[in-house]
């Protein structure tokens, strides 16, 4: 029985070592890759921010679609809540310290969530999709109603951040926004591993495979759901208040239907279930976008789909996730 015990325990320890193993090459992975496009892009920083800022989003719809199983179509809506939230504090209170705007911005998309999470969580499956359209789509009209708040369809400008930290100006280059952007999915990024991993991660995990099972276990799964999407919003809300900063405007596509659909492409296209496969994916389709458009303007989407129809027949755990589960398959083997 000791034997037993003693033998389980070591395999936890072992599983806990390969955990912190990967996840600190992960992290490594995304410094040197941060590196190397502050290097060798440095005119396009601002394409490499605003990938940043979509990959704050694209992480945000993992927590409630792969970790949780919540279908949503509606998440710009978190991320234009905190895009709109910085800027306006900003433009119409002088709120001008970029930490201090990430902050707001964060409330901002919190705050969605949680009105987004009350809204959707109240019906399932397609009636649930329906509800997170519906949602994005009363944002945005919202957004452009209230023009002399948000700036309307002209969008919202007269967003001045200050220096970061007094020293770092946001210059037209895109140096220091860049360089911000990375820090903020960095430390997002290791909460994140945390969150996942914690006993309030697997819940969400077992709320999506079994909620009957959960329920009899005396745990209340729409509470929980309701806090990952509070959580998730804060995320997106990281993004927003980001990309608000980085580009000093903020426009009514930060609260469109197509970011959000654009975001759940990605994360299928990364694989869903996986901070990593949400990174990838985000990387892979907006560089792989990017350069496409720019090859050919004319029939640019129709690439973008044969490629996204590829993906999903050849790897439907999506790139990262089907990788992932080929190396696991072969250490199996081993």
């Amino acid at each position: 029985m000791a034997m037993t015990i003693n033998t389980e325990g070591l395999s936890a320890a072992s599983r806990q070592s390969r955990s912190l193993h990967h996840d600190l090459i992960g992290i490594a992975v995304i410094i040197a890759l941060a590196a190397a496009g502050f290097l060798l892009f440095p005119d396009n920083l601002a394409l490499l921010t605003r990938i940043i800022a979509i990959a704050l989003l694209v992480l945000s719809l993992d927590l409630v679609t792969g970790y949780c199983g919540v279908a949503t179509l509606g998440h710009a809506a978190l991320f234009g809540a905190g895009a709109y939230a910085a800027g306006m504090a900003s433009a119409h209170f002088g709120v001008n310290d970029p930490l201090l705007m990430t902050a707001i911005g964060i409330a901002g998309g919190a705050v969605a969530g949680l009105v987004c999470g009350l809204v959707i969580l109240r019906a399932h499956g397609l009636p649930q999709l329906v509800l997170s359209i519906s949602l994005v789509y009363l944002s945005h009209e919202f957004a452009n109603k209230a023009s002399s708040w948000t700036g309307g369809s002209d969008g919202l400008s007269g967003i001045s951040p200050d220096p970061l930290l007094g020293y770092f100006e946001f210059d037209l280059w895109g140096h220091t926004a860049y360089i911000f952007g990375v820090v903020l999915l960095l430390v997002v990024f290791v909460l994140l591993r945390f969150l996942v991993r914690s006993p309030f991660g697997m819940l969400c995990r077992g709320i999506k495979q079994d909620p009957l099972r959960i329920r009899a276990m005396g745990a209340s799964p729409k509470a929980t759901l309701i806090k990952m999407y509070v959580i998730s919003g804060a995320v997106a809300g990281v993004g927003g208040a980001l990309n608000a900063i980085s580009t000093q405007v903020v426009g009514l596509d930060s609260l469109s239907f197509t970011l959000s659909a654009e975001a759940l492409v990605m994360l299928v296209l990364g694989g869903t279930g996986s901070l990593f496969g949400a990174l990838s994916g985000t990387v892979i389709f907006m560089l792989f976008e990017d350069y496409v458009s720019a090859a050919n303007p004319f029939h640019w989407l129709t690439i973008v789909g044969a490629l996204l129809i590829a993906v999903v027949l050849v790897a439907p755990k999506g790139l990262y996730g089907t990788a992932a589960d080929l190396i696991a398959r072969r250490r199996e083997a081993r």
